[in-house]
């Protein structure tokens, strides 16, 4: 704290993100929960491989609630990186840093990624 009682640096009580900043944790965390996605693949691979029995265990599995929750979150991280990384490459273009064109297009994408999730599993059912 300084002399007159203000802290000394923005504290994350009072301190309000951007969604830039929001989206690059995001893009992270989304890329970290894909590569958990994939072991999950290579297990469902690994089950189909196996034989019936096994197939239809993992198949069971991934039915349940919990399943469809980590399904309906692997394919939102894979449609909210694809997006994102869409937006990257706009911006290795060179256009998009305006702080108005980056906050409009985070939060598009943010949008888009919800969008073609629930698309996604409005056409798989």
């Amino acid at each position: 704290m300084s002399k007159n009682g203000r802290p000394l640096s923005p504290h994350l009580s009072i301190y309000r993100w951007p969604i830039t900043m929001t989206m690059s944790i995001l893009h992270r965390a989304t890329g970290v929960a894909m590569s958990v996605g994939f072991i999950v693949f290579v297990a469902w691979l690994f089950n189909t491989a196996s034989g019936p029995d096994a197939y239809s265990t993992f198949a069971a599995a991934m039915s349940t609630f919990i399943g469809k929750l980590m399904l309906i979150g692997w394919s939102f991280a894979f449609f909210f990186h694809l997006s994102n990384g869409v937006r990257h490459l706009v911006w290795d273009s060179g256009r998009g840093f305006e702080k108005a064109t980056a906050s409009a297009s985070a939060w598009f994408v943010l949008l888009l990624a919800f969008v073609l999730t629930a698309v996604y599993w409005w056409m798989a059912s």
